[in-house]
């Protein structure tokens, strides 16, 4: 028979800092919404490869003008709600459905604290818990909305932030998750994203050749994010499906496994990877290709 391993102090010292360099299983978060040609949202929900699934866009918000949604081939005049099912069939999944604001090409921005508030009772009578006459995704409650805010103002979006997390006092609990640029602080989302309030954030490693992989500092970069701001829940690292999604920053489902993830997940609020975007990963299957080792 085996001798009992005697406990001590200096063991508990010897097996916490083992545990510092463990790595941890993660999730996968995709964008969907930007190709008609990607399937439905029920399809990527069905695929079991996703844990949170990204509507996008709102891409018209904000400064006096009348929201708008743009789902690119998936819906016309804004009538969207054919996807109420869909993201039911999601979240009976234990997926969680999100709506994304912003884009890089949207028309978009915040005022003012008032122009904040109206935005955020907008979300919330239009996609959340609220309730309105014109839901533009019909009557299914989202989980959260996501900020992808690429217009380099970043005026009142914490505040946006703020107003948007105290609704989920009313019962359910409204997720809030952000996409920031690798170079930090992201111009856009810096002064929200200090705020805390954020449960996810997904770093878009890509389209930024100073902390890309291999020849910017991504590692370097993964550090900072993830000592620099607090969350709720985790960071992820944002990567392109192939080489057509992203003007550069691609990484190999190879090197990702081998070269890059090894490195992120030791981290202790590593979440998992976010796909830009579901139409590339079907075409070029890259999430079933990493999803055991992410």
């Amino acid at each position: 028979m085996a001798s009992k391993l005697k406990w001590s102090p200096h063991l508990s010292i010897l097996l916490l800092a083992g545990m510092a360099g463990i790595s941890r299983a993660g999730n996968i978060a995709v964008y969907w919404g930007q190709d008609g040609g990607e399937g439905t949202l029920a399809d990527a929900c069905n695929s079991g490869l996703y844990a949170y699934v990204i509507v996008s866009f709102l891409s018209t918000f904000g400064q006096g003008q009348t929201p708008a949604i743009n789902l690119a081939g998936h819906c016309s005049d804004g009538n969207c709600n054919v996807f109420s099912s869909d993201i039911t069939t999601c979240q009976s999944n234990g997926i969680k459905v999100l709506l994304s604001l912003g884009g890089s090409s949207g028309t978009y921005g915040l005022s003012s604290t008032e122009d904040a508030q109206s935005v955020a009772t907008y979300l919330w009578d239009n996609f959340l818990g609220g309730s309105s006459p014109s839901r533009p995704l019909g009557d299914a409650v989202l989980d959260g909305i996501d900020f992808d805010i690429e217009t380099g103002n970043p005026a009142h979006y914490d505040e946006l932030a703020t107003l948007l997390s105290q609704y989920s006092a009313q019962g359910k609990k409204v997720y809030l998750t952000a996409a920031p640029q690798c170079p930090y602080p992201d111009a856009s989302l810096g002064p929200a994203l200090q705020t805390g309030l954020f449960d996810e954030v997904w770093v878009q490693f890509y389209n930024n050749p100073q902390c890309e992989y291999p020849g910017g500092d991504l590692q370097g970069a993964w550090s900072t994010w993830t000592s620099s701001v607090q969350v709720a829940g985790s960071f992820y690292l944002g990567v392109p499906a192939s080489t057509a999604a992203a003007g550069s920053g691609y990484i190999s489902p190879a090197d990702l496994t081998s070269n890059v993830l090894p490195g992120v997940k030791t981290t202790g609020n590593y979440g998992g990877i976010m796909v830009w975007n579901r139409s590339n990963d079907v075409k070029n299957s890259y999430s079933s290709q990493v999803k055991d080792s992410v």
